[in-house]
């Protein structure tokens, strides 16, 4: 008998390798596969359905724009694109934004905006700094950015003007970046594919004032730490600082492409007609749905994320076969005394849907979560790593 699996197999590019496991419906943080056997999510498609799957408001959202315009060119002004660009910017302080398909790409038009930056003001500088360990995307250019070697390996020559600095350590970020004249810095609160490890806030404040004393654009990726993920709406926010650039999309979406390049008034007038674009950029969809959840991540949420972390936090330190834990808000990396393909399988074998990230078990609930879900998930993970 045919199967998805096995049309899968035979037409779809093997670059993923996937669970034995397909998904067919699902409702909040429960999914289902074929035979109708349930699971908690706590994956949330890698960080993109911060409410869970089919959460009301926002298929409210989309369906009420689907069935009034699906699409325009950007030649053309929509309330949707201009109202999420007001609302992000209402709560960030930033000053505008650029809407494109994915993280990758905001990232790229972050990369534009810092060397063209460069450029207005005179500089002979068009470096990038990034951290090691970091991750950036899988554009060619993304890819040079990122600090992790074996993302390079089968791809090179890989474009030029990136440096990489080690994270946590102001005093390397100070001598690669003059060493190299560096026109920016890019970093994540938080290394997600790095292992879930937050910088330090010292480390970032350092950062924010060397980048200001110098002119050096500083850019936040919070393509997954974004959107409420670690507690905060932005995860710069944790250490008081105030990025000149800083890029999102995943959980903004809740599960429609879309990226975002934000810019303060230090770069808002960088990119002029023509400089950049996007053919599905600031689709009405996507911006409908992704303005149904920046409007409702507010306060009361954010502190229900806070705790619910603290609780994950509390009941997993010093859990039986657990050597340590990281991360901030719900976005959480475990290293376990057990191989983590091993947990992982347990986990799903026991109802419970989790993720890797290198030697670690990868943790990303929605953000709104039932508590009794989560309190029976961590149940089943510390069954699972146990020795």
């Amino acid at each position: 008998m045919t199967t998805t699996k096995s049309i899968d197999k035979q037409y779809v590019l093997n670059t993923y390798n996937r669970f034995d496991l397909e998904l067919v419906k699902g409702k909040g943080s429960l999914v289902y596969d074929e035979s109708g056997t349930e699971y908690i999510d706590l994956t949330t498609g890698i960080g993109v359905t911060a409410f869970g799957i089919a959460d009301e408001k926002w298929v409210e959202a989309v369906t009420n724009q689907l069935i009034s315009l699906q699409h325009v060119s950007n030649l053309y002004y929509t309330s949707p694109c201009a109202l999420l660009a007001k609302a992000i910017c209402e709560k960030t302080s930033m000053s505008k934004v650029f809407f494109s398909n994915s993280g990758a790409e905001a990232n790229e038009c972050a990369i534009k905006v810092a060397r063209k930056y460069a450029s207005d003001k005179g500089y002979d500088r068009y470096n990038i700094l990034t951290l090691n360990n970091s991750f950036h995307g899988r554009t060619l250019a993304t890819l040079s950015a990122t600090g992790q070697e074996h993302y390079h390996e089968l791809f090179n020559p890989l474009p030029s003007g990136f440096v990489h600095a080690d994270a946590n350590d102001i005093d390397s970020v100070i001598r690669v970046a003059k060493e190299h004249n560096v026109c920016a810095i890019m970093m994540e609160s938080v290394q997600g594919e790095g292992g879930v490890i937050a910088l330090q806030c010292d480390f970032v404040q350092a950062v924010d004032k060397f980048a200001k004393e110098n002119d050096i654009l500083l850019i936040f990726d919070e393509v997954q730490t974004g959107n409420g993920r670690t507690g905060k709406l932005y995860g710069y926010m944790n250490f008081s600082v105030t990025p000149d650039v800083f890029t999102t999309a995943k959980g903004l979406g809740e599960g429609l492409p879309i990226g975002a390049c934000v810019v303060g008034e230090k770069a808002q007038s960088v990119l002029g007609f023509g400089d950049h674009g996007s053919t599905y950029g600031g689709n009405p969809v996507a911006c409908a749905g992704a303005l149904s959840v920046i409007e409702r991540i507010d306060d009361e949420l954010l502190a229900d994320v806070r705790k619910k972390s603290e609780y994950i936090f509390s009941e997993l330190s010093n859990a039986d076969g657990v050597e340590s834990i990281s991360g901030m808000g719900l976005m959480i990396g475990i290293k376990t005394t057990k191989p983590v393909s091993d947990v992982i399988k347990e986990c799903m074998q026991n109802g419970v849907l989790c993720l890797s990230a290198k030697d670690k078990l990868r943790l990303l609930p929605a953000l709104n979560i039932d508590f009794k879900l989560l309190k029976k998930a961590v149940e089943v993970i510390k069954s699972a790593v146990k020795n």
